[in-house]
């Protein structure tokens, strides 16, 4: 008896729902927005000691000098484009590997230290390390003048 998962492609599904439907779906906090082309397949995690964000995205086939990435506060934005092929003397079947330029946004649920974020890429797999910023200390001392002996200060 075969087991077989029900949720397997249910990211392609919802994705295609989005298209369809013009993104109107309310999407996850750590889903894509698109704004042009297609959207790269992309897995978001957080592991490891010291804690990270974690990035991985489908870029098999794209040159790596039209990636850009981009971190600002949550926000982590993946852009580049994948080469339509050439056709010429072609006739297709089935065509299903999309082309075209992209821009992928991923909105992290933390806080993350951009200044130490670093991006590898193998067999066609990007992947975004961004270290979680470490928590700053809340309580601050707040120094006594003693000149303003006396004085009562307002709010």
């Amino acid at each position: 008896m075969s087991t077989r998962d029900p949720f397997a492609n249910f990211a392609r599904m919802r994705r295609e729902m989005d298209e369809l439907l013009g993104g109107t779906w309310g999407r996850a906090t750590y889903i894509s927005r698109r704004s042009s082309g297609f959207s790269p397949n992309v897995d978001v995690y957080y592991s490891g000691d010291p804690q990270r964000a974690v990035v991985k995205c489908d870029l098999a086939g794209i040159d790596l000098g039209s990636v850009g990435i981009e971190v600002s506060g949550r926000e982590l934005t993946i852009v580049g484009e994948r080469p339509v092929q050439e056709t010429e003397g072609r006739v297709y079947q089935q065509v299903e590997i999309p082309t075209g330029p992209f821009r992928y946004v991923v909105e992290l649920q933390v806080d993350v230290d951009s200044e130490r974020a670093t991006a590898t890429y193998d067999d066609g797999v990007l992947r975004v390390e961004l270290p979680l910023k470490e928590e700053a200390e809340v309580t601050r001392r707040v120094p006594v003048d003693r000149s303003r002996k006396g004085r009562v200060i307002d709010g």
